[in-house]
């Protein structure tokens, strides 16, 4: 049990993401371009986005925000609150820097079959063929032979690269990225 779930906390700290569903999960996200991106899939609901005040300022409910249906919530691209009332200053304004508290749901009720093939693999490997990070108290090459002692050992579960090329293929490596615009 406690090789699952090492390898289970080794594939969710790779891929960035928690594969239990989870129900109305509050964050608070910063927007890019007018587009927050939300960072655990699949997105099965997103239910509230409010722009977090700094300062003093108080936090706003945002109205006229759009989510794509994946994973990305559009607010309006010139201000980080739509209702804004039009009487404030400028000071007033950059009050909000763009920081969000959305409340969402996402995952799924049953962790996915090759997460799941990922995991299994990993501590199978490890029970039948331990490497030296695993606790290997012998090992012969050729004429030579190597033995050492066997206090403290243990197993360890490792990723290779085999396994992160399959989260990775499978579309659970989270990809970062960065957008320029040239202004004219």
């Amino acid at each position: 049990m406690a090789l699952l779930a090492d390898a289970s906390a080794l594939v969710r700290a790779f891929t960035g993401r928690d594969f239990n569903r989870t129900d109305n999960e509050t964050v608070v996200l910063r927007a890019q371009q007018g587009e927050i991106r939300l960072p655990q899939a699949p997105v099965l609901d997103v239910t509230q986005v409010v722009a977090v005040g700094a300062g003093g300022a108080p936090d706003l409910p945002v109205i006229g925000w759009r989510w794509d249906g994946i994973d990305i919530i559009r607010t309006s691209s010139d201000s980080p609150a739509i209702n804004l009332p039009e009487l404030w200053t400028d000071e007033e304004y950059d009050s909000y820097p763009g920081t969000y508290r959305v409340t969402y749901s996402h995952g799924t009720a049953v962790v996915p079959a090759d997460v799941v093939a990922v995991v299994a693999r990993m501590a199978l490997r490890t029970l039948t063929s331990p490497t030296m990070a695993g606790g290997v108290t012998g090992e012969t090459i050729g004429p030579y032979t190597y033995r050492t002692d066997g206090s403290g050992v243990g197993t360890a579960v490792a990723m290779t690269d085999d396994d992160r090329k399959m989260l990775e293929l499978a579309g659970y490596r989270r990809k970062s990225g960065m957008s320029m615009v040239r202004w004219r």
